[in-house]
């Protein structure tokens, strides 16, 4: 019985996705639920399974192909041992030549090595993997890389005309995640007014906290006390009082939100993704830490849900983490505003009639000028500020 692969719902907002990769190919043998193939849309990746034990009988839809929900991607024979695929009477043949070709390795890759095959241009499936499960790593594509540096080249004629730097550069295709990311960020900066406001603020008093609670934090909770917690709880305190910054403009309408969906920016090697805390206001700051690690951890594998990445009403993105001193973020569509972290520098600061070395931050505030005013955005990151240099306020909720 011939039992059809096709893509699947993924989604009422995705319509279509483009094939990353196959893990199989036609004659393999697959089990029930066992990985096919991915499929990268323009939020999430997923991994489509094995519908039945068998063989995969046919693959009509090749890597790279951009197909809709529904379409149709292959067939598996179910029941069926493997077989060879089509191209084992040439591989049979090329093993007893008299001059056999390199063998061909097919190892899995680890994200970071993915990263260096596309910039390089070296096929990770050609490097064999030292990881776990043969799994190639990241040292293995440098290893790979410094080998084709260090290999005799052939000689050139000298380059001439306007393209003589062709040979230097490199084109890959950009991931749908990529064109979409740069699609909405420039979308955003062209409906909205938007405009930056800046200040800074005394890590003092939240640093002096985290010192003093961290370990008993961690052993209660199981998550570690971060900073990203006490900037959420400062954020949706400070969003009650400026209900325009948590709002969105629709057409003609002001949409004003009674709820805090807190959208914690990622980095991660595939581009920027922003899963969202819902109903952050109803946290704790243990729940809110909780949640931040895991879409962190499971962002960077690849593993976020779709439902995970929709909605928002306020994000917040930490450049600090790679040592941004100030920034101006571009704000989340169709979000009002954006709360930009940096890094915590020790700068000397007059306190009161003395100077003091103290931790600050630079904070900034982005914000889309047709929904809020001045002196609102002006007015949001002072209490964000007085949130965070007086962390007491959160818990008197003053």
């Amino acid at each position: 019985m011939t039992i059809e692969i096709k893509v699947p719902a993924m989604g009422e907002s995705v319509t279509e996705a483009t094939i990353s990769k196959w893990f199989k190919k036609e004659g393999d043998a697959v089990k029930r639920d066992e990985p096919l193939l991915e499929l990268e849309t323009d939020k999430v990746t997923v991994e489509v399974p094995s519908p039945a034990d068998g063989a995969i009988e046919s693959i009509t839809a090749q890597a790279g192909a951009t197909v809709q929900v529904g379409a149709l991607l292959g067939a598996i024979a179910e029941g069926k041992a493997g077989a060879p695929s089509k191209a084992a009477p040439k591989a049979e043949a090329a093993k007893h030549a008299a001059t056999p070709a390199a063998p061909k390795i097919d190892s899995p890759a680890m994200p970071s090595a993915k990263r260096i095959a596309a910039e390089s241009g070296i096929a990770a499936g050609s490097v064999a993997g030292t990881g776990k499960d043969g799994r190639v790593t990241k040292g293995d594509m440098l290893g790979a890389l410094t080998a084709r540096s260090s290999a005799p080249q052939p000689a050139t004629a000298a380059p001439s005309g306007p393209r003589h730097n062709e040979a230097r550069e490199e084109r890959v295709q950009m991931t749908r995640l990529r064109k979409t990311i740069a699609l909405r960020l420039k979308e955003s900066q062209n409906t909205a007014a938007q405009l930056t406001t800046f200040n800074e603020v005394d890590m003092t008093a939240v640093m002096a906290l985290r010192a003093s609670y961290k370990d008993i934090f961690e052993k209660k909770h199981g998550v570690k006390l971060g900073f990203m917690g006490f900037f959420a709880k400062a954020v949706v305190a400070a969003l009650k009082d400026l209900p325009n910054v948590n709002a969105e403009i629709e057409g003609d309408n002001i949409v004003y939100k009674n709820y805090f969906d807190i959208g914690i920016a990622v980095s991660t090697e595939r581009g920027l993704v922003v899963p969202v805390v819902k109903g952050a206001d109803l946290l704790s700051l243990a729940d809110i830490e909780k949640a931040i690690v895991d879409y962190g951890t499971r962002a960077r594998d690849n593993k976020l849900k779709l439902e995970e990445l929709q909605g928002g009403t306020f994000s917040i993105t930490n450049g600090g983490v790679f040592g941004s001193l100030m920034s101006t973020p571009i704000l989340n569509s169709p979000q009002s505003g954006i709360l930009g972290m940096h890094k915590i520098q020790p700068r000397p600061m007059a306190i009161g009639d003395k100077i003091d070395i103290r931790p600050m931050m630079y904070l900034a505030l982005s914000y889309d000028h047709r929904i809020v005013d001045g002196r609102e955005a002006v007015t949001f990151l002072v209490k964000v500020k007085d949130n965070l240099e007086d962390p007491q306020r959160l818990l008197l909720d003053i």
